[in-house]
């Protein structure tokens, strides 16, 4: 089976969980699937349940300038989130909405097989390096995470909604970026 493929028989196992979400949109992906990076996100807002693409509200817009200062778009990237449908009242994923979604989200990760990941945020980054405690101690420092013996290298920052409502974060985000494009 090619990318394609497998990309469309994750939409259906993903697509499974959707009464979970009544009245949601599914929110797949964005950006070229023969990236060899790739973004993850928390879950779809408001504007992204509406327009079934990921990061396209003010988030989305912060994400693209971010990704432009280290000469990335999102064509060139591939885009996803940890849970794939707006959580009600764009509440944080519940626990159990995240233990649903991850072995979905690795073999998502398996299909792209990305030479990087950039996990945005708390819940990406205990979606994906089962990290529970403040995003500090995973931020900023690269990691190696194995999916059915590939491996792959990860690193954290923050969530560009974070950004948005903690605007003094933005400096320590720009340095874990340049971190980013050094890979």
């Amino acid at each position: 089976m090619n990318k394609e493929e497998q990309l469309s028989e994750l939409k259906k196992k993903i697509n499974q969980n959707s009464k979970s979400f009544p009245g949601k949109n599914l929110v797949f992906s964005d950006g070229s699937y023969l990236s060899e990076v790739m973004i993850i996100g928390e879950a779809p807002g408001q504007m992204e349940d509406k327009m079934k693409i990921p990061f396209v509200g003010r988030a989305g817009k912060l994400l693209d300038k971010m990704l432009e200062s280290i000469k990335l778009n999102r064509n060139k990237c591939y885009i996803t989130n940890v849970v794939n449908f707006r959580p009600e009242e764009n509440r944080k994923p519940t626990l159990d909405e995240i233990l649903i979604f991850r072995p979905l989200l690795f073999n998502h990760i398996e299909i792209i097989m990305p030479k990087k990941i950039l996990l945005l945020g708390a819940t990406a980054a205990h979606a994906v390096l089962d990290h529970e405690g403040p995003l500090h101690i995973v931020r900023g420092i690269w990691k190696k995470i194995n999916i059915n013996k590939n491996h792959f290298n990860v690193l954290t920052t923050f969530h560009p909604a974070y950004l948005l409502r903690q605007p003094n974060a933005k400096k320590t985000a720009w340095k874990d970026l340049l971190e980013f494009q050094k890979l």
